[in-house]
C-alpha cells in the first residue's frame, strides 16, 4: 500500500515538474528512460500539459513572413519571446521554412490559422498544412475533390480552422465563390461553395448555405479569429459585418459589428482577442491617401460574447501610417506591419511607437500569439512528418 502510495506521488511529482519546463527541453527528456518517453507521449499527460495553467510570460510569437532572393520566394516561421518581460523580441530557437506553400500568389497573401490545442493551418489556398511549431511535427492535407467547370473562375474568400469540441475533431473549413470566365461568363451565374475536412474521416465534403445571404469574407491580414468554438471572419457586402462558423453544428450566422463602422469609410476592419474579449479594430485603409478621419485607429471590444449591445470602445489612437495589424501581444502591445515590410509596436497604455529588426516582402507578415502544445497530428491518408 505504502509502495503504491510513494510510486503514484513520484509520478505525480515528476509531472509537476515537466510542466515547470519548457516545451525544448521535455521533449529531450522522452529519450532518458522508456518510461518517461510513455508518460510525455501519453494522451492523458497531453492534455494535463495544454490545460495547465500558465502565465501569459509562457506564451511566444510566431513571426510568419515572406523572403524574396532572385525572384524565387522563401517562408520563414520564426519564433520569437520578449527577453526579461521587455518590450523587445528576441529569437529563441532557429526558424522552420514551411513546406509546400512554394506559389508566389500563397507566399505572399497565404492565408495562417490557428490555434487550436497548439496546432496551426497554414494554406496557399492550393496546398492545406497542419502543423505543431512545439514539437515540429506537420502532415500536408489531402486536396480537396472539388473542380470548377471551364468557363467559370473561384475565388477563395476565407479559410478557417477549428476544433469541435462535441466530436472531438479537428476541421479546416474553406469559403469560395463561383463566377463566370471570359469567354463564357455570366455575370448572373455566381454561386457560393463552401467546404469543410473533417480530420475525423479524412476527407472533404461541401457544407449548405442555405437561402439567407452572407456577407463575403475580406480576405487581408489579421482578419479572421477563432474564438469560442466559432470562426469569425470580417466581411462586408453591403454592410460590415462578421460571418462566423460554428465547428459544431456547420451553420453559418451574421453578427454584427459596432454600428459607427458598419458601413462604409476610409477605414479596413480586423479581428483580435484583448481582455479575453472578442476584440474589432477599424484602422486607416492603406490604399488611400491619407486624410484626418485615416490617421485614427479605433478598438473595439465585445464584453459579452455573441451580444451586439455589449461593443464598447476601447481605444482611440493615433499610430504611423501602416499596412495592416498583426497582433496584440501582452494586452498592451498593438503589433503592426508597416509599408516597408518591417514589424512595429504601439504600446496601448503609453504610446510608445517602436520599431522591431523584423521584415519580409511588404505584405506578407503574420503572427499568431503562440502557447506551446504537445498536441499530435491527426493521421489520414497522408502522412505525418518531422523536421
Amino acid at each position: 500500500m505504502m509502495n503504491g502510495t510513494i510510486k503514484k506521488l513520484s509520478e505525480d511529482v515528476e509531472i509537476y515538474i515537466f510542466f515547470k519546463l519548457p516545451m525544448k527541453s521535455i521533449m529531450r527528456f522522452k529519450c532518458v528512460t522508456k518510461t518517461w518517453c510513455n508518460l510525455i507521449q501519453s494522451f492523458s499527460f497531453i492534455n494535463l500539459h495544454h490545460n495547465y495553467t500558465s502565465s501569459k510570460k509562457d506564451e511566444f510569437i510566431l513571426f510568419k513572413r515572406s523572403l524574396k532572393e532572385q525572384n524565387v520566394f522563401t517562408n520563414p516561421l520564426s519564433f520569437l519571446r520578449t527577453p526579461n518581460g521587455d518590450d523587445d523580441l528576441d529569437y529563441i530557437t532557429r526558424d522552420l521554412e514551411v513546406p509546400y506553400l512554394s506559389t508566389g500568389y500563397g507566399s505572399i497573401f497565404h492565408q495562417f490559422n490557428g490555434q487550436c490545442h497548439g496546432l496551426i493551418v497554414l494554406t496557399d489556398y492550393v496546398n492545406f498544412v497542419i502543423l505543431n511549431p512545439a514539437t515540429r511535427n506537420y502532415r500536408l492535407l489531402p486536396k480537396s475533390p472539388f473542380v470548377c467547370h471551364r468557363g467559370f473562375y473561384r475565388a477563395i474568400g476565407g479559410v478557417g480552422f477549428v476544433y469541435d469540441a462535441i466530436q472531438r475533431t479537428y476541421k479546416v473549413v474553406r469559403i469560395s465563390e463561383i463566377s463566370g470566365e471570359e469567354p463564357f461568363n455570366d455575370p448572373s451565374v455566381v454561386d457560393w461553395i463552401g467546404e469543410v475536412y473533417d480530420f475525423s474521416v479524412d476527407s472533404w465534403r461541401n457544407l449548405p448555405f442555405g437561402e439567407e445571404e452572407f456577407p463575403w469574407p475580406y480576405n487581408c491580414p489579421f482578419a479572421e479569429m477563432y474564438y469560442k468554438g466559432v470562426f469569425h471572419w470580417y466581411a462586408h457586402r453591403n454592410l460590415v459585418a462578421i460571418l462566423c462558423f460554428d465547428s459544431s453544428t456547420e451553420v453559418f450566422r451574421i453578427m454584427q459589428v459596432p454600428e459607427m463602422c458598419s458601413l462604409y469609410d476610409e477605414k479596413v476592419h480586423c479581428l483580435t482577442i484583448l481582455d479575453e474579449c472578442l476584440t474589432f479594430i477599424c484602422y486607416p485603409d492603406p490604399r488611400r491617401v491619407s486624410s484626418p478621419v485615416q490617421e485614427i485607429t479605433d478598438i473595439w471590444i465585445m464584453k459579452e460574447y455573441n451580444v451586439n449591445d455589449s461593443w464598447i470602445k476601447k481605444f482611440t489612437i493615433r499610430c504611423p501610417p501602416i499596412e495592416s495589424p498583426l497582433a496584440i501581444w501582452n494586452d498592451s502591445l498593438l503589433l503592426l506591419q508597416d509599408k516597408r515590410g518591417i514589424v512595429i509596436s504601439y504600446n496601448l497604455n503609453s504610446d510608445k511607437v517602436e520599431d522591431y529588426k523584423l521584415h519580409g516582402y511588404p505584405g506578407s507578415l503574420r503572427i499568431i500569439v503562440y502557447k506551446e502544445s504537445l498536441m499530435s497530428i491527426p493521421k489520414g491518408s497522408t502522412q505525418v512528418e518531422n523536421y
